[in-house]
């Protein structure tokens, strides 16, 4: 199979400080990969470093056989991520914001539009839809903004505790969802520390 992402040695410093020590996986087209371990060890590090977020002090990543740039448009297209907090607009309903992601990728078109809606059901956020974001509990803010980023077209996906907030029966809706795109060719990195979520995947890197 296809790699997707590598990593290679990718090893983080700050003032002397390792806080990524040297760690390499290989994670081909169709798998989703958990990332799991103690606080502290490097998960999230690990996820930024694969996105292009974080540069290394050694080491490399590899994002479909190339050092991850972001400047390029063929690696923005390929990876999408939900890693660090998600800028949203207060005056724009769910629907919208995740339309306007759509549209983004897809133009305004009907691909775009069908889009939308099927991640509104597959989330059961479309009863939430004419909401704004302030209007809705915490984990149905987690729903939408994996929304955000599952709506968009992408071969690597990197989500950072997709459990936060969740309850069993809709963090078992996620996984679902990302099964589903696993399955037809995707590579997913989660950051974890759900048992439930590591037990969904194909691979587990423990750090630490």
């Amino acid at each position: 199979m296809r790699s997707l992402v590598e990593a290679e040695a990718a090893t983080v410093e700050i003032d002397g400080t390792t806080i990524l020590p040297p760690t390499s996986l290989e994670a081909s087209a169709g798998q989703m990969w958990a990332v799991t371990g103690p606080n502290g060890v490097g998960k999230s590090t690990l996820l930024r470093a694969v996105g292009g977020r974080r540069p290394l002090t050694s080491g490399r990543c590899l994002l479909v056989g190339e050092e991850v740039d972001l400047r390029r448009a063929v690696h923005r297209r390929v990876l999408a991520a939900l890693v660090d907090p998600v800028p949203i607009a207060r005056d724009l309903t769910v629907r919208e914001q995740i339309g306007i992601v759509a549209d983004s990728w897809f133009g305004r078109s009907a691909v775009a539009t069908g889009r939308t809606s099927r991640i509104l059901e597959e989330l059961m956020l479309s009863g939430l839809a004419n909401r704004f974001p302030h209007q809705v509990s915490a984990g149905q803010r987690q729903l939408f903004h994996l929304a955000l980023v599952l709506v968009r077209p992408a071969e690597v996906v990197l989500l950072d505790e997709p459990e936060r907030h969740l309850d069993d029966h809709h963090l078992d809706l996620v996984l679902r969802v990302v099964g589903e795109r696993v399955r037809a060719g995707a590579t997913f990195l989660v950051a974890t520390h759900h048992r439930t979520v590591t037990s969904t995947c194909d691979r587990v890197l423990r750090l630490g």
